[in-house]
């Protein structure tokens, strides 16, 4: 069983396209494209189910055109349209890939150097040029943390953590 802790959320299934079993998938990573993995996970119904690619052309540099196998009509594209799109964290960590969205990093707990917790990222601020960890401490305040590579010193993909050497003052700002 695929637990939801073992993935990220990388788009969404839109609607079917033509009448072979076609999905628009509108992604906010192109990792499936990165990353040798057989699947894409799709949320049907509060379960998380491995649906296995066929393959797929990228229609913009935000979407895509899914074939998926064993869903070769448009009936068969209701049960995933709609579907929230995750990528299981396991293949990135085998792979040889070290670029990897910053939604990946939304779970992870974030530390600092001496290995005292900051708080966990619940999410990424990218309204900006310099995007952001946004980052719950424990009593539920939220810190703005860059989510630049100079101040990230180790990532642990199995412990979720983000080993973070910040500048003095910045976590009280």
């Amino acid at each position: 069983m695929i637990k939801k802790e073992d993935t990220y959320k990388i788009g969404q299934i839109g609607k079917p396209h033509g009448l072979k079993g076609e999905v628009i998938f509108n992604f906010t990573d192109d990792i499936f494209d990165r990353v040798d993995c057989p699947y894409l996970i799709c949320e049907v119904e509060g379960i998380l189910v491995p649906f296995f690619l066929e393959e797929y052309r990228f229609k913009t540099d935000s979407s895509a055109l899914l074939k998926f196998d064993g869903i070769d009509s448009v009936e068969d594209t209701r049960q995933i349209v709609g579907s929230d799109v995750f990528f299981e964290n396991k293949f990135i960590e085998e792979s040889d890939e070290e670029e990897v969205s910053l939604s990946y990093f939304v779970g992870f707990n974030a530390i600092d150097s001496e290995g005292n917790a900051i708080g966990e990222i619940v999410d990424i601020d990218d309204n900006t040029e310099n995007w952001l960890f946004v980052v719950e401490d424990s009593e539920g305040k939220e810190i703005l943390i860059p989510a630049h590579e100079e101040f990230i010193i180790d990532i642990n993909h199995k412990k979720k953590t983000i080993e973070m050497d910040l500048p003095e003052g910045l976590l009280e700002l």
